[in-house]
């Protein structure tokens, strides 16, 4: 970093630890020198990073689709921290703030990105996503506008969880969930109780999920659902619901799901599962079902940090284990143990 690209009122080292994803199924602690700053951008002193499915994967499997982990990658893209520096084009007075981070760097002049669908962006950079490094490191970089300040009321981690909060909530205003909305969500797990919480937020009367789990399903009617259903002994057929949003990615559930689907009703994919999958395509025509998927998120920040600061939404409820940098690895097969949702990354321990 160089005096003439920022301006800084905190001491900042000039290297840094990082958590790097060397190869399939190996994790290992690295210095690396801290990022330098655009004139546009903010250093940001990482403080919590959840752990994804999407993390979990390229650890497991070396690549998601088309993205393909053939070089040393640092993981992590739900984070939270601390503004420690500043790019010459941003106000000083933002050092200090503690902020939220959107993980992604659009290209801000293409089409897609001029209609406001920034996340279809073909240019776009996201955190964790090859060759883009992620947060599981001690400081990273970020447009100004993009790092979101959080009030005291919201806790570190729930900030850092205003990244899976916004898939739920892009889902929710996909499926034009409302007053008084019936929505079903197929998967307990974390991005389906958030979904779930997230319709409840927006006046969903009724919020029916499904899992093979008891335990996640009791979880689930704690924390905005109103109905369980065991996806093994359960049926979803006669629901009539305005929405189905899947977060489950099983090809059951997802054919389950849209035949509960009232006419004129819709259908939101945001669970990864298989690239093809059988649909009741009569099903979807003869009722006019509106069916399609989520990619990321798009201005959904500030809502989501109001639905926390608020309460109407609770993320610090997800969060079952918590790691050093050094046991970034063990935060990634945390997932393995029965009863964990959320792991938390500390990079400054």
């Amino acid at each position: 970093m160089t005096a003439t690209a920022e301006r800084t009122a905190i001491q900042v080292p000039t290297t840094m630890r990082a958590s790097l994803l060397r190869k399939q199924g190996d994790v290992g602690l690295e210095t690396l020198p801290v990022p330098a700053l655009g004139d546009d951008q903010v250093l940001v002193q990482v403080v919590a990073v959840g752990v994804c499915g999407s993390d979990v994967h390229y650890y497991e499997h070396g690549r998601i689709g088309p993205y393909v982990v053939d070089h040393p990658l640092i993981l992590g893209h739900e984070l939270s921290g601390r503004i420690v520096a500043v790019g010459a084009r941003v106000d000083a007075s933002r050092i200090g703030e503690r902020v939220a981070v959107e993980p992604q760097r659009p290209c801000r002049v293409c089409d897609q990105c001029r209609h406001g669908r920034y996340n279809l962006c073909s240019d776009i950079e996201f955190y964790a996503t090859p060759p883009v490094d992620g947060a599981f490191t001690e400081y990273v970089t970020i447009q100004a506008d993009f790092a979101y300040p959080v009030p005291d009321s919201v806790s570190d981690e729930a900030a850092a969880l205003i990244e899976p909060l916004s898939v739920g909530i892009w889902a929710c205003q996909k499926a034009e969930v409302g007053p008084g909305s019936r929505v079903l969500v197929a998967g307990a797990g974390p991005i389906g109780i958030i979904a779930a919480q997230t319709a409840r937020a927006f006046g969903a009367a009724e919020v029916h999920i499904s899992d093979i789990s008891p335990d996640r399903l009791a979880f689930a009617l704690q924390h905005g659902a109103t109905h369980a259903l065991d996806a093994r002994t359960g049926t979803m057929a006669g629901l009539e619901v305005d929405a189905f949003i899947d977060a489950s990615g099983a090809a059951q559930a997802v054919r389950d799901g849209i035949l509960a689907v009232k006419p004129a009703g819709r259908v939101i994919l945001v669970g990864l599962g298989a690239d093809d999958v059988a649909l009741p395509v009569s099903y979807l025509q003869n009722r006019e079902i509106w069916l399609t998927g989520i990619f990321r998120y798009a201005n959904t920040w500030p809502l989501g940090i109001e639905l926390v600061a608020s309460g109407a939404v609770n993320l610090d409820v997800l969060v079952t284990g918590r790691y050093g940098l050094a046991d970034a690895e063990d935060a990634l097969i945390a997932g393995r143990q029965p009863g964990q949702l959320k792991a938390i990354v500390y990079p400054g321990r």
